[in-house]
């Protein structure tokens, strides 16, 4: 997994590994070209300021606090339902199948393509799908996304499968009506789990950096989001936007997405993202 990271965090670390004998206000400079933002650079300085030793040891620690934020606690009878929401163009739909082929390993999973607006969507995560050795229940174009969501979670009871994944279709959160729809397949989810899915996570393209936040705030606060995926971290150089992302909405980060292939994908570890961060 360090391993991974140290690819995925080549351009942020590059950056970080500049802290090493580093003055306080360079390490702001870092912080900043990291897109941490002024709130959380400001709070940083101030408490490795205080204590008085090592700097890029009180940094670490520091930044390994403002990361562990709680994940959802799963403990709840089978299949486990997992719902993925993002924006268009964040990478939502290579990620569930990326999950899809992890879970596989120890588990069964089934598919529920949940996105009815775009062309040829079921057929790109039905190809997903046999990559990740899944079973699928796929849609038809302009089909009630909800009722698929339906479907697909009755046939995991029936078949006796331990999670479900729901690829839900792209929008942008300031288009009402889709994140309306939305709502509604999280309604349905209900029926089976009065709570809601037990991950609710959220895609985040790692590129748009602290852009993302509010696009982030209103799926959370629209339905209910618990968790979040960054895409396409291996491509950025603004890993510190990583922070306020997660504290701002008070969200933990679940995952990292570190390439374009099925296994490119590693469960996010606080302690092991900062040590690689500085390598």
């Amino acid at each position: 997994m360090l391993n991974k990271f140290k690819r995925a965090l080549s351009k942020a670390s590059q950056l970080f590994s500049r802290t090493k004998g580093a003055s306080t206000e360079e390490i702001e400079d870092i912080l900043l070209s990291a897109d941490v933002g002024i709130k959380y650079t400001q709070e940083i300085l101030q408490r490795i300021g205080e204590d008085g030793g090592d700097l890029v040891a009180a940094l670490k620690k520091e930044l390994v606090d403002l990361l562990s934020i709680s994940i959802p606690r799963i403990d709840v009878e089978k299949p486990i339902i997992i719902m993925v929401s993002g924006v268009n163009g964040s990478g939502k739909t290579t990620t569930v199948a990326k999950l899809a082929s992890l879970y596989q390993q120890r588990e069964r999973v089934v598919l529920a393509c949940a996105d009815t607006y775009r062309d040829a969507a079921s057929e790109q995560l039905e190809i997903w799908a046999r990559r990740a050795k899944v079973e699928i229940v796929t849609s038809q174009k302009g089909q009630d996304a909800a009722a698929v969501v339906f479907d697909t979670i009755s046939r995991a009871q029936a078949k006796s499968i331990d999670r479900v994944l729901v690829d839900t279709a792209g929008r942008l959160h300031t288009r009402g009506d889709l994140m309306g729809e939305l709502g509604k397949i999280r309604k349905v989810i209900t029926k089976f789990r009065p709570t809601g899915p037990d991950l609710n996570i959220l895609t985040i393209d790692a590129n748009l950096g602290q852009n993302s936040i509010q696009q982030a705030r209103v799926f959370t606060e629209q339905i209910g989001i618990n968790g979040l995926i960054l895409t396409k971290f291996d491509g950025t150089s603004k890993g510190g936007a990583i922070i306020p992302i997660c504290n701002e909405l008070n969200l933990p980060v679940l995952y990292l997405g570190i390439g374009e292939g099925i296994d490119d994908i590693v469960e996010f570890d606080p302690t092991t993202f900062v040590e690689a961060l500085f390598e």
